[in-house]
């Protein structure tokens, strides 16, 4: 792109001299990233200002400098001044990497919780019936059968236009992708438009960042208010927020609930769900009346995306949804001898309750125990600690409070907090290692037991004081098997 199609892209507010001829790029927010040549565009984070780092990007080689302030270079660079980075830079990056939302179907999910298995099983799904799809989310970037890891729920509005060029480059037909209400607030999903939006549900999450739950659902809702009218939006309208979400949306509305005619959980059991949704019966491996939605809306997205409805029931029966989401970790030997591990990602009060119920459910007798080793994040709200803790303690026989991602808090004031949750703590106990709390948890239990290992499920890192090390519950929990069952044998 040259300077002057960046400038009639643009439309600013003002500029300084350039050269109208002079191909630029590419577009960088991060003036670390900047090449000779580069276009940096200044940003106002929550927690940084990249108008400090202008100088930088200038003195790094960047030839367009995108910012909000007068400002003067006696370097040969073009200062292009506008009202709003932000509400640029999403639009930006998709021009400039040639508009690749508009060669895919979008398919964004949004909620607090379910976003990751549904993302994955129509993701799953399409592969599975021999479309060209590709994945962005919590767990992992997808590209066809290409894995890349993800830190975000939702990328950089430039990193999203990038990987949506190689998913396109790719020959990928369909884009299935998490979308956070940090994403929707920041305005990192602009520039493009989604053809499907799914809402899962909302319950207490991230209220560090959003203040209360009311503006934690307006940002939910900026999804389905940009949906264009020839779009679709699927919606839990069992969920209390539901119906607040499509208020004035002008897509075509898919309400589903499992309270209508037609819409049923036929069975929940250890192997797996029975359901029927619109008059189709559905089976699959996963378990729990929390899933049972998370298969209805993925089943829901692709009869939208045009898929027959018996075929999207035969690919669901041989899918498996996301990663470290009721993941059972198992030894390939002495399964009988061993405890029955779990693993899973709730972190919130109400998944937190939506996994113990469904592994509460599956006790087979009152010897049998359902144990839960948990604990909260840190630097992040508070006041969902105690809440967790009796989530924990109504469903749970004993509990385990342990250490999660602490970031810069102590672990031990994060537990306290959490303990203070409880209304008795006869059958709870506080272990601030991880490591060792999984390992004491397996090693005390029976080998009828359940054991719950919760808050991190596909992380493979515990990030402390700014730094991420290492750590992934499942490869811990194997360890702790492994040495069970020798001590057994």
């Amino acid at each position: 792109m040259t300077i002057q199609e960046l400038i009639e892209f643009i439309n600013p507010l003002d500029t300084s001299k350039y050269q109208s001829d002079t191909v630029v790029g590419p577009l960088v927010q991060d003036s670390r990233q900047v090449t000779d040549g580069s276009v940096f565009i200044a940003i106002r984070g929550h927690e940084v200002d990249g108008h400090a780092f202008m100088e930088d990007a200038i003195y790094r080689g960047a030839k367009v400098v995108i910012c909000e302030e007068s400002f003067y270079s006696d370097e040969d660079v073009c200062i292009i001044e506008v009202e709003n980075t932000r509400s640029l830079i999403g639009p930006l990056a998709h021009k400039m990497a040639g508009n690749p939302a508009n060669q895919l179907k979008v398919v964004g999910i949004t909620g607090t919780n379910g976003k990751t298995t549904t993302a994955t099983l129509v993701y799953q799904i399409l592969m599975e019936c021999g479309y060209k799809a590709s994945l962005l989310g919590t767990v992992a970037k997808k590209i066809l059968d290409e894995t890349i890891d993800s830190k975000l729920t939702t990328s950089d509005p430039i990193e999203l236009a990038s990987d949506m060029r190689a998913m396109v480059d790719a020959g990928s037909q369909y884009l299935v992708m998490e979308v956070s209400s940090h994403a929707l607030h920041q305005e990192r999903v602009n520039g493009f438009s989604f053809d499907i939006g799914v809402f899962t549900n909302l319950s207490q999450d991230h209220l560090d960042y959003h203040n209360n739950i009311e503006e934690y659902a307006a940002a939910k809702k900026l999804l389905f208010d940009r949906l264009p009218a020839d779009g679709t939006a699927i919606v839990n309208v069992d969920d209390a927020y539901g119906k607040r979400m499509i208020a004035q949306c002008d897509a075509q509305l898919i309400k589903f609930s499992f309270e209508e005619e037609g819409n049923a959980i036929l069975s929940n059991t250890a192997e797996g769900l029975q359901l029927k949704v619109h008059g189709q019966e559905l089976s699959s491996s996963l378990s729990g009346n929390f899933n049972a939605y998370n298969i209805a809306q993925a089943y829901l997205v692709c009869e939208a995306l045009s898929l027959d409805s018996a075929v999207i029931a035969d690919a669901l029966t041989k899918v498996d949804g996301a990663p470290g989401r009721m993941e059972n970790v198992t030894l390939e030997s002495g399964k009988d001898k061993l405890p029955t591990v779990i693993v899973d990602y709730a972190h919130t009060p109400d998944a937190l309750e939506n996994v113990l119920t469904t592994l509460k459910s599956l006790k087979e007798g009152t010897d049998q125990k359902l144990i839960c080793v948990f604990g909260a994040g840190g630097d992040r709200d508070t006041s969902k600690r105690p809440k967790m803790a009796q989530a924990a303690e109504q469903f749970a026989d004993l509990v385990i409070v342990t250490s999660d991602n602490p970031r810069t808090e102590n672990p031990d004031v994060i537990i306290a907090d959490i303990l203070q949750g409880f209304e008795s703590t006869e059958n709870v106990s506080s272990i601030t290692s991880r490591d060792e709390a999984i390992k004491y948890a397996i090693q005390t239990a029976n080998a009828s037991d359940i054991i719950l290992i919760a808050g991190k499920g596909h992380e493979n890192y515990q990030e402390i004081n700014g730094e991420r090390h290492h750590f992934d519950d499942r490869e811990v929990a194997r360890e702790a098997l492994t040495a069970k069952l020798g001590g057994l044998n």
